[in-house]
């Protein structure tokens, strides 16, 4: 009962304090003041303060966050020794699914027999990566170039 009281005389206050700012021709701001006043109010009449206080001074309530709380530490302790024992993520335990050869089809069947006609041009060869001295003789040519 007080704290439905308290929250109808603060939504009072606020609207009280939106009005008196929209006098001062500052709508958008009276607006927002008297949206926020009007929450309280609206949790008043939803019943959500009352659910509330009743649950705040219930036994069996605290004892269900009781049961959650453990819950939620079965959960963790479940997770972290799964961690522990290289289980790792679910993206890392489906990668290596996924690497892993399957065991009815042998290495060399993957490829379609088609025939040569059927296979695409291969590839040109890439053309050899430069050494770390050729990118460096490239440097001193250009110093050179400009006289340092």
């Amino acid at each position: 009962m007080i704290a439905e009281t308290v929250c109808s005389a603060v939504a009072a206050a606020g609207l009280g304090i939106a009005a008196v700012t929209a006098y001062r021709k500052r709508f958008l701001a009276a607006a927002r003041t008297a949206a926020y006043a009007l929450v309280p109010l609206g949790l008043v009449m939803t019943g959500v303060v009352e659910w509330a206080a009743d649950t705040a001074f219930s036994p069996t309530a605290w004892a269900g966050f009781g049961v959650l709380g453990a819950a939620w530490a079965l959960f963790a302790t479940t997770r972290a020794v799964e961690r522990r024992r290289g289980g790792g993520t679910r993206k890392e335990r489906r990668a290596a699914a996924r690497s892993a050869p399957a065991a009815g089809v042998a290495p060399a069947a993957s490829a379609p027999s088609l025939g040569q006609g059927a296979r695409p041009a291969s590839r040109p060869a890439a053309a050899p990566r430069a050494t770390p001295s050729d990118d460096f003789s490239d440097i001193e040519a250009i110093l050179k170039k400009h006289g340092i």
